[in-house]
């Protein structure tokens, strides 16, 4: 459940964005009905709103024609739809041609779980980190997605940024840096790289657990997926045994696939994905739910990590922490 001061990466966004707009004439958002901006005053950037309606071809077209003539256009509209209805405008338009469109995409992974499979996103970071000239950013809180937002108006090309549907809780960290990996929890027995809200949080909860079983488990935030941080990436995996990927995406193709691409070819771990299996959602729930159906949690981060690490190490932790409680015990006279 979200704490207080919880807050949905969406909401987050269009925040942001009302604020941009009203201090950099340049930037135009187009909206298709989705309702998020129902209501919102633009002020004097009224003009530069435009609600076109549930037409999300015609979205990515005539961003693109904007963008080409020195607008900077934030189109909003569902993950689902961006990465797959629209892949063609999106790749021809927009990538082919390096313009500077902002995709913000809401209802990623299964935070849509309610609609069905028809409004699942577990296949938009496989697809869009393939394109030439896209940058794929998946803030991990309500805080990150408006510091992102704000580093996107001066990024070069299209920008494809990853958002969900409900409050979720804030993650203590540093103010993201495109591009960076960011360090949330140390370690040096494994390495946990996680991306979008609740995987990250999992990934904390799980490290917390692995630390009370004597394993000490590095978290990385992965909220930059294109471009990769391969060097933080790789010294954080000098000394550990095992690397756990975490994400609410299919495990092809997504980050799992990221770090293991970028391992194979520089510094070679032992790597493990924690995402959704291969198969498409169709158990109706919330977005929590769901995740935990399909096995994204901290307790199946915790469960793989023990597995492949636990061993010896875990036995030496229980006998000390035995061994500990014995002398504590009142003897007891036969």
């Amino acid at each position: 459940m979200a704490e207080p001061g919880a807050a949905a990466t969406r909401e987050a966004f269009r925040d942001a964005l009302v604020s941009l707009m009203e201090v950099d004439e340049r930037l135009v958002c187009i909206d298709t009905d989705s309702g998020l901006f129902k209501d919102v005053d633009f002020g004097a950037a009224a003009e530069r709103y435009v609600n076109i309606g549930i037409a999300e071809a015609n979205l990515m077209g005539m961003a693109a024609g904007l963008a080409a003539s020195g607008r900077l256009p934030f189109v909003n509209t569902m993950a689902g739809f961006a990465a797959t209805r629209v892949l063609e405008q999106v790749k021809l338009d927009l990538a082919y041609n390096a313009l500077p469109v902002r995709i913000a995409a809401t209802h990623s992974g299964l935070s849509a779980g309610h609609f069905g499979p028809t409004h699942h996103s577990l296949e938009d970071l496989a697809v869009m980190r393939t394109l030439p000239n896209m940058t794929v950013l998946v803030p991990a809180d309500a805080a990150q997605t408006a510091s992102l937002v704000t580093q996107s108006v001066d990024l070069p090309g299209p920008v494809y940024l990853r958002l969900g549907r409900k409050a979720t809780s804030p993650v203590e960290a540093e103010p993201p840096v495109v591009g960076r990996l960011q360090c949330l929890r140390p370690g040096e027995d494994a390495v946990v790289v996680a991306a979008g809200p609740l995987p990250v949080l999992a990934a904390v909860e799980a490290a917390e657990e692995l630390g009370a079983e004597g394993i000490s488990a590095a978290v990385l935030n992965a909220h930059t997926i294109k471009p990769f941080d391969a060097a933080t990436l790789v010294d954080a995996v000098t000394d550990a045994q095992l690397v756990v990927t975490v994400e609410d995406h299919w495990r092809t193709g997504g980050l799992g696939a990221t770090v293991a691409e970028t391992l194979a070819e520089l510094e070679p771990r032992r790597v493990l994905r924690v995402g959704v299996p291969d198969t498409f959602a169709k158990t109706v729930g919330g977005h929590e739910f769901l995740l935990r159906h399909y096995g994204v949690h901290a307790g199946a981060i915790t469960e793989c990590v023990l597995r492949e690490l636990g061993g010896a190490r875990c036995d030496d932790h229980h006998e000390e922490r035995r061994s500990q409680r014995d002398l504590d015990l009142p003897r007891v006279r036969p």
